[in-house]
């Protein structure tokens, strides 16, 4: 092998003129026989997988049109739920508020007719007090005059 190494001269020549013509030669012949049917192969797998694709599209379409639809139902609950809620809390705080008020005119009552009983009581209480002194002052008093 050392023997046909030594005669290679890399030195451009006239033959390389020919060795490109040979190669533009073979590349022309390979595009007509070989080249244009595997494109043409191609071609007609990417028409029909185009097909497909567009069918998947029209899917993939479809189901983010779904989901949307179904993320704004649920946000519809969702927001009738917080609506729900919040009215059964304002109703809540209204019948609280309305026993709150019942209770505080119930209790003002009472103490305003506690308030007129003892005042009853304590004007009895005055006068019983009052008949009481006079009889003691009457029976002091004929103590008295009957000592004297």
């Amino acid at each position: 092998m050392l023997a046909f190494a030594e005669n290679i001269q890399l030195v451009p020549d006239g033959t390389i003129l020919i060795h490109i013509a040979m190669i533009l030669v073979m590349i022309w012949i390979l595009n007509r026989t070989f080249f244009r049917p595997i494109n043409r192969i191609i071609e007609a797998r990417e028409k029909n997988k185009g097909g497909h694709s567009t069918e998947a599209k029209s899917i993939l379409q479809d189901v983010s049109s779904k989901e949307s639809e179904y993320a704004q139902g649920l946000l519809e609950a969702r927001n009738e739920g917080y609506e729900l809620i919040e009215s059964g809390r304002k109703e809540a705080i209204a019948k609280k508020n309305a026993k709150v008020e019942s209770a505080k005119k119930e209790v003002a009552q009472f103490v305003e007719t506690e308030n007129s009983e003892l005042d009853k009581q304590i004007a009895e209480a005055e006068n019983l007090i009052s008949e009481e002194a006079k009889k003691m002052a009457d029976q002091i008093s004929s103590n008295i005059l009957k000592s004297a």
